[in-house]
């Protein structure tokens, strides 16, 4: 069996709203496409494994990127090497907040990202709650969003998506997450994959396109990611 492995970032101290599904939508679905995963686990102060066919990370608290900074921006260099080279990552809300130049919380204290995203975060005064569908090159995206950081792209930096319904990135400009090279950064929680299997598809399609050479997908009944995501476009904010 061919072994695809999957690498998440601090996941004690970043997965405040259930990220973890989305470790276990990619073994689930790697598995259903005909392979075997292999999890890694990076904790602070602990050697990067630069052999992750795939990367995610999830969000924390304010505290909880404070206790990852100064591993994350140890790492920086070389998580942005791998982006350059092609791996395929997702992060969501507060990784993808550090993934850009620096998030500034309400007491104005700065924490510093890695800026593999062209963007910033300033904590807002409201929190931005509920249901998104957004629009991405990939199709339709449905998650929902828990956040009072508002991120800013700078010009340069695509969004990962227009949103249809909800706030995004700050409520304002219409955007949502961002996306640089083969990396996914997002707002939405639900958690994201199980109720996007396109996304989940496309970071194991890229992941194994990159090791092996070619991708074959196998035919997956989603009628109940179909169903949850019925649910959950109908739903008020």
């Amino acid at each position: 069996m061919k072994t695809l492995k999957i690498m998440c970032l601090y996941p004690n101290e970043m997965n405040i709203y259930g990220d973890h599904g989305n470790l276990l939508t990619l073994q689930k679905r790697a598995q259903w496409h005909g392979f075997e995963t292999e999890y890694i686990q990076h904790e602070p102060d602990k050697p990067l494994d630069t052999t992750a066919d795939i990367i995610i990370g999830g969000g924390g608290q304010d505290s909880g990127q404070d206790k990852i900074q100064a591993d994350l921006l140890k790492n920086g260099a070389v998580l942005r090497q791998l982006a350059a080279d092609g791996v395929p990552m997702l992060m969501i809300c507060g990784l993808y907040q550090l993934f850009g130049h620096y998030f500034e919380t309400h007491a104005g204290h700065h924490i510093d990202g890695i800026g593999l995203f062209d963007a910033w975060t300033k904590a807002g005064p409201t929190r931005l709650i509920g249901n998104v569908i957004t629009e991405t090159e990939l199709g339709e995206i449905i998650g929902y969003e828990n956040h009072s950081g508002l991120t800013h792209l700078n010009k340069n930096q695509s969004a990962f998506g227009r949103v249809i319904k909800g706030a995004g990135n700050n409520g304002a400009d219409g955007t949502e997450g961002a996306r640089r090279y083969n990396v996914f950064g997002s707002y939405l929680h639900g958690p994201i994959l199980p109720k996007n299997p396109l996304l989940a598809d496309e970071l194991i399609k890229i992941a194994a396109t990159n090791k092996f050479g070619k991708f074959t997908p196998r035919k997956i009944d989603d009628c109940l990611a179909r169903q949850a995501r019925n649910i959950a476009a109908t739903r008020p904010r």
